[in-house]
C-alpha cells in the first residue's frame, strides 16, 4: 500500500545533498559522524541526477553539496553541472584541504558558492579541533585561493570548548576578505553526542520548513542534522511524494511539538547558506524568526 500524499505545509526551496560520508577529517564535533572510515555511500551519480532533476521539478531554487568531505566525492563536478544545468545555484560546503584543480575548474566555470568550517586562528587549535596537522594550514590557504578566483566563500564557526578562539577566528576570516561569517554552538549529534541518543531538543525547530536533506544512501531525513528522523528514501520512492508524504508530515509534527514557537532564530549557520543569526531572511525562508532582528550587525 502506498503511503499517503499530503498537502505539503510549505515550498520546498532547498536541500542538502549529502553525497558522501567519507571525510579525510575527523572533527571531534562531527553531526555525521564522518571520518576516513566512511564510504560514498549506495547513491549512484544517476541516483543522484534523478534526485537533482526531481528537486528541480519541484521548485528548489538551491542546494548544499555536503558531507563527509564533498570534494573527495569522485562525482561532484558531474554533480555541479547537472544541477547548474538545471538552473538551481550550488554551494559546496567543504573543509577546503584538498581541492583538485579540475574541481577549482568546475568552481569558477559554474560559479559555485563555497563554504568553510574554520575555528581558531591558531593552527595548533583548529589542527586539534579536526584532528589532523595541517589541516589549518590547507584550509587557510585555499580560503585564499577562492578570494584570487573570486569565489564567493562564506565561513562557519563552530565554538567545541569553552576557552576557543571563536572571535580571534571570525577576524581572522574577516581579515581574508570573507564577507560573511557565522557562528554555531556545538550540537548533540554524531561524535559531539559522545554516545547519548539524538534528541528533538538540540535541534533548531525549524527541519523540514521549505527544505530536506537527502543522505549517501538516498535517505531523506528534515534536515542534515535530524538524521535521526527517516521519512523515505529517494531510491525507492518520488521527492514529490516524500515531501507531501504522512512520514515528513509526523516529523514536523513531532519537531513542532518539542519546539513550538520557541523555534531558534535559524538554522544553524553553517548548513543553510541564506541567513545568518539575527538578520531578516529573504522572502523563500520567511518561516525565520530571528530573535534580534532590529539589532544592528557587528563586523
Amino acid at each position: 500500500m502506498s503511503a499517503a500524499v499530503l498537502p505539503p505545509t510549505s515550498t520546498l526551496g532547498f536541500a542538502w545533498l549529502e553525497v558522501t560520508g567519507f571525510c579525510n577529517l575527523e572533527c571531534t564535533h562531527c553531526y555525521a559522524d564522518s571520518s576516513p572510515k566512511g564510504t560514498h555511500g549506495t547513491m549512484t551519480p544517476g541516483d543522484w541526477k534523478s534526485a537533482i532533476d526531481q528537486l528541480a521539478d519541484l521548485g528548489v531554487e538551491s542546494i548544499q553539496f555536503i558531507g563527509g568531505e564533498p570534494c573527495l566525492y569522485p562525482h561532484l563536478a558531474e554533480l555541479i553541472a547537472h544541477a547548474r544545468g538545471r538552473r538551481i545555484g550550488v554551494e559546496v560546503y567543504s573543509n577546503l584541504t584538498h581541492v583538485s584543480d579540475s574541481l577549482w575548474t568546475c568552481f569558477t566555470e559554474h560559479r559555485v558558492d563555497l563554504a568553510t568550517s574554520y575555528y581558531s586562528d591558531q593552527a595548533a587549535e583548529h589542527d586539534t579541533v579536526t584532528a589532523r596537522r595541517g589541516s589549518h594550514t590547507r584550509t587557510r590557504a585555499n580560503i585564499e585561493k577562492a578570494q584570487v578566483l573570486g569565489l564567493n566563500l562564506r565561513g562557519g564557526i563552530v565554538q567545541v570548548r569553552q576557552d576557543q578562539r571563536v572571535e580571534e577566528a571570525h577576524q581572522d576570516l574577516k581579515d581574508l576578505g570573507l564577507r560573511s561569517v557565522d557562528t554555531d554552538r556545538q550540537r548533540a549529534f554524531g561524535r559531539a553526542s559522545l554516545g547519548a541518543v539524538p534528541a528533538v531538543e538540540d535541534l533548531c525547530g525549524h527541519c523540514g520548513r521549505g527544505k530536506l536533506a537527502i543522505g549517501p544512501a538516498g535517505d531523506v531525513w528534515p534536515c542534515v542534522l535530524s538524521r535521526f528522523i527517516n521519512v523515505g528514501n529517494v531510491r525507492t520512492a518520488p521527492l514529490s511524494a516524500i515531501w507531501g508524504g504522512s512520514a515528513m508530515a509526523r516529523a514536523k509534527a513531532r519537531i513542532d511539538a518539542v519546539h513550538g514557537d520557541g523555534t531558534q532564530a535559524c538554522t544553524p549557520p553553517q548548513f543553510l547558506p541564506f541567513c545568518a543569526p539575527c538578520q531578516p531572511c529573504p522572502p523563500m525562508f520567511s518561516h525565520c524568526d530571528p530573535e534580534t532582528a532590529d539589532t544592528p550587525q557587528q563586523g
